[in-house]
C-alpha cells in the first residue's frame, strides 16, 4: 500500500472527518499541516496535476481573504497558482494524496476512492 498524505487543517470539520476515517480504518498516513508547512510553487503544481485540476478550481471562494482581495477580478491560472502559494488558507481541503493520485476529500467519504486505487 502506498503512503497516504492528508493536507490537513484541524479547524475544518471536513478535514477532521477525513483524518478520522484514516485513523479509524488504520490506514498508514502522514499529516501535513499545509497552513504552517505550505507547499512550494513546484510542489503545488505537481499536486494540481495529480488532482487533475487547474489552480482556480482549488480556490475556496468563500474565504474572507478571497472575497476581500481577489473577488471580481480575472486572474490567469498561473496567477491563481501564485495566489495559492502565498495564501494557503485559500486551498480547498482536505486533499488526500497517494502516489500519482490525489483527491479533494469533500465529503470526507471520498477518501475511500483513493484507498481503493
Amino acid at each position: 500500500m502506498l503512503q497516504i498524505t492528508i493536507y490537513h487543517n484541524a479547524r475544518c470539520g471536513k478535514s477532521r472527518g477525513a483524518l478520522d476515517i484514516l485513523q479509524e480504518q488504520n490506514i498508514p498516513h502522514q499529516v501535513r499541516l499545509y497552513l504552517t508547512d505550505p507547499r512550494k510553487k513546484s510542489e503545488l503544481k505537481a499536486l494540481l496535476k495529480k488532482l487533475k485540476m487547474q489552480p482556480s478550481g482549488l480556490v475556496r471562494k468563500n474565504e474572507p481573504i478571497c472575497k476581500e482581495q481577489f473577488s471580481g477580478k480575472d486572474y490567469t491560472e498561473n496567477e491563481w497558482l501564485d495566489i495559492l502559494v502565498k495564501n494557503p488558507v485559500l486551498i480547498e481541503r482536505p486533499i488526500v494524496e497517494s502516489g500519482a493520485n490525489a483527491i479533494v476529500a469533500r465529503p470526507p467519504e471520498r477518501i475511500f476512492e483513493i484507498i481503493a486505487r
